[in-house]
């Protein structure tokens, strides 16, 4: 059986379940299949990130038109 016929069927079953336990269930499951974007960041994007957050707590910011100026 191929993934396409698979999901179909578990379409059908879906369709003819009207439990909202059920459904609060599956939606958790689905939530926790979604993978993090965080952990697919490499650690160097995630220190980039991380040093910027600290440089906007510490106050250092640059407005958006000192960059729009600085690359036109």
């Amino acid at each position: 059986m191929n993934i396409q016929t698979t999901k179909l069927e578990i379409v059908k079953a879906i369709l003819e379940i009207d439990n909202i336990d059920f459904f609060e269930k599956v939606a958790e499951l689905i939530k926790k299949e979604k993978p993090d974007f965080w952990s697919e960041l490499s650690t160097s994007e995630q220190n980039e990130i991380k040093k910027g957050i600290e440089e906007l707590d510490n106050g250092k910011r640059v407005t958006y038109n000192s960059v729009l100026k600085k690359i036109s």
